[in-house]
């Protein structure tokens, strides 16, 4: 039986205070792993439906095999996992800016870590993901900055408008989603999550950037609630000809 409540670790970062805690949710019987960023929550285990369906939606669109795909954020791991449960997936990416993540991964403090951190497919890379979009390159491999990818799921910001960091703000706009297209394949797909309704203005941008687009609503039980809840998974996809 684990403790009703413990912090498993605590950092301070350039963005705010930096929590990872365990807590028993006695209604549910389970233990609840939340990850809590300058006082407010980041993500939490118990809400994981839109981030699975971030990846599924994404590859659902996505034909070949050993299919190279980046993840834009690590946190609890539930999209990486998702994408890795896909047969036709090569090698993943997962983009993480805080190092304290990529580290409770490693060291087994959250459920999917261990499993993650082992998979040969997958490496965890510490780095600004915005940044290595409008500069070199995504990745570990200097020496290749025109990599290009068949999909790259972002979950890092809470909404394209309730930003981390102001300096993620450019990406959600035309010339920001256009940088992003240039890191794909033809045929690429990239996908985002959002915890907010369908913002229309984010959906025209993504109208002129990619050759299809859709903002699918993905619904789930808030347990805590007892009501529906739902989050926004936005899917671009780019021209089959370069």
């Amino acid at each position: 039986m684990s403790r009703y409540f413990e912090e498993l670790d605590w950092r301070p970062t350039p963005i705010g205070a930096l929590s990872l805690r365990r807590r028993r949710e006695l209604r549910l019987d389970i233990d609840v792993y939340e990850i809590m960023l300058a006082g407010d929550f980041l993500m939490s285990s118990l809400f994981t439906a839109a981030e699975i369906e971030l990846a599924r939606l994404s590859l659902t669109r996505l034909a070949g095999r050993d299919l190279e795909i980046v993840v834009g954020g690590l946190g609890l791991g539930y999209t990486a996992q998702a994408v890795l449960e896909d047969s036709r997936v090569g090698s993943v990416i997962v983009v993480e800016a805080l190092p304290a993540v990529i580290e409770w991964h490693e060291e087994g403090l959250l459920p999917l870590g261990r499993g993650l951190a082992t998979d040969p497919r997958c490496r965890l890379v510490e780095g600004d993901f915005f940044e290595m979009i409008s500069t070199d390159g995504i990745g570990p491999d200097p020496d290749d900055p025109d990599r290009r990818f068949d999909g790259i799921l972002v979950d890092i910001d809470h909404t394209p408008r309730h930003v981390l960091d102001s300096g993620h703000a450019g990406f959600y706009e035309p010339e920001g989603l256009r940088r992003l297209a240039g890191h794909l394949r033809p045929g690429g797909v990239f996908g985002l999550w959002s915890n907010d309704p369908p913002d229309e203005a984010l959906v025209a941008s993504l109208g002129q950037v990619f050759a299809d687009s859709k903002a699918h609503v993905v619904r789930f039980h808030n347990p805590l609630q007892d009501r529906e809840a739902a989050n926004t998974v936005y899917v671009g996809q780019t021209g089959a000809e370069a």
